[in-house]
């Protein structure tokens, strides 16, 4: 077994030993760090959030993740902290002293989860008074993800608002300043299982051939069964960090999106170039999940419900697969063969997701769930469509919840083509468009109500695209 070793709050903390598929929050608790709580042990809550420092391009970032949902043999050199690292009952830090100035705790079981949250934002490196329409420029999206049960959320909300600038000596300001790594390449194992996180591409598809293993990213789906289902993996091979998966360019025709990119990530390089992506992430959980997971994540684990399938096959993206014969190129369309079956063959890695150029003007995401946000897809809808003199030129339209696949709506898409973009030719499309797919009742809707979403999506769409249409 090897060795491993993460630092925790400025200290290098010894955690070989420790079973390396255990997750973060469990290892944290066991050396006495117990004011990250777990609450839901699946990325809701966001009692267990901790930081960690993160690369960002010369200098580091705070990023605030479940630590329920971080594999701890990934994290070899990695560098996390906890609220006992950002202050002390007799020297609080910011953020834990505004939430205790505006009555921002009560039982206090969420309270650390909401400071990690709130110190991500305080140190953000460009945070400017005025933004996002605070006087400090506090995002209040960063708290997204952290439940409280006790105090109801004004006196939080009051407390990020009173939040000020941190002074230039403040010692993680110092820390920011510098650059920092992703987590070093390890192998560490015990007689429950394994986790790799190779050095290189080869090494990764080395690892890939052992029986049971399969990659790991933001592990953010994969986690969630394990802690709630038991199900484990004989060996996760950490490949987020690799190179080649981590790639953001633009060409002439394309964008090229890295598959080991967070979302965050994502969000952040694309600066706004797609606006139907723009229109997904507030939607896709939560900020502590976007930090974490990834598209590669997303799209491996084939999920029907998965929230990116509906924006991408709206976008006619592909996915790049990788293996040791080299790289493929598969529409998306094409990609997704059953339930959480895809044309990526054993030993293959997702590298990137490819978006083509140009990029349709009229976007849309739809979706609808039991809770507005922060919620697993009842139906979810990606719209991509392109009018010339009033007529649809290009229309594609992805689903999510409504088949065993996430499909494509090729005969609303027939039904608009070649039309006027009247509410006559919407009203016709949307009594195609609720016929789409096989749509079944379970916990979450029933089949009726699914296609009856559908048909309303689409009669939203085009109301939304009226005043747009008419500029």
């Amino acid at each position: 077994m090897g060795r491993l070793e993460i630092t925790v709050n400025g200290i290098v903390r010894d955690a070989t030993g420790t079973p390396p598929q255990t997750n973060l929050l469990t290892w944290l608790r066991s050396i006495g760090l117990t004011a990250a709580k777990e609450g839901c042990a699946e990325g809701e809550c966001g009692a267990c959030a901790v930081l960690i420092v993160r690369p960002d391009g010369a200098r580091s970032r705070l990023d605030s993740v479940n630590s329920c949902l971080v594999t701890l043999g990934s994290l070899h050199g990695a560098e996390v902290v906890t609220v006992e690292g950002l202050g002390t009952p007799d020297r609080l830090h910011p953020t834990q002293a505004v939430l205790a100035a505006a009555g921002g705790s009560q039982c206090g079981y969420c309270t650390p989860g909401f400071v990690s949250s709130l110190a991500g934002e305080y140190y953000r490196a460009d945070r400017t008074p005025g933004q996002h329409g605070c006087g400090n420029g506090v995002h209040l999206e960063a708290l997204a993800g952290n439940l409280c049960r006790c105090t109801g959320y004004r006196p939080i909300k009051d407390a990020a608002l009173a939040i000020e600038s941190p002074p230039a000596d403040d010692p993680w300001v110092e820390r920011l300043a510098q650059p920092s790594s992703w987590p070093s390449p390890v192998s560490v194992s015990d007689a429950a299982g394994a986790v790799v996180r190779p050095a290189s591409l080869a090494e990764a598809f080395d690892a890939l051939d052992a029986d049971g293993a399969a990659p790991l990213a933001g592990g953010t789906d994969l986690n969630v069964e394990r802690n709630i289902l038991g199900r484990t993996k004989a060996t996760l091979v950490a490949v987020e960090a690799l190179p080649e998966l981590r790639c953001l360019e633009f060409t002439d025709d394309h964008i090229e999106i890295g598959a080991g990119l967070t979302l965050s990530e994502i969000e952040r390089r694309l600066a706004g170039r797609v606006p139907l992506l723009d229109a997904l992430w507030p939607q896709f959980a939560s900020p502590l999940i976007r930090n974490a997971a990834t598209l590669g994540g997303n799209l491996g684990t084939a999920s029907p419900i998965g929230d990116s399938p509906p924006t991408l096959l709206a976008l006619e993206a592909s996915v790049v697969l990788i293996g040791r014969r080299g790289e493929r190129e598969v529409p998306l369309a094409d990609y997704f063969t059953g339930y959480r079956q895809t044309l990526r063959e054993p030993g293959e890695l997702i590298k990137s997701v490819r978006v083509p150029l140009p990029l349709a003007p009229l976007t849309a995401f739809h979706k609808i769930a039991k809770r507005r946000m922060d919620d697993i897809s009842s139906v979810a809808v990606g719209y991509a469509v392109e009018l010339s003199d009033g007529v649809v030129s290009r229309v594609r339209i992805g689903l999510g919840g409504v088949a065993a696949t996430p499909i494509r709506a090729l005969a609303t898409e027939d039904a608009l083509l070649g039309c006027a973009w009247t509410p006559e030719t919407a009203a016709a499309a949307a009594s195609v468009m609720k016929t789409e797919g096989t749509p079944i009742s379970d916990a979450r809707a029933s089949a009726a109500y699914r296609s009856a979403m559908l048909e309303q999506s689409l009669l939203k769409f085009f109301a939304s695209t009226r005043e747009e249409v008419a500029r």
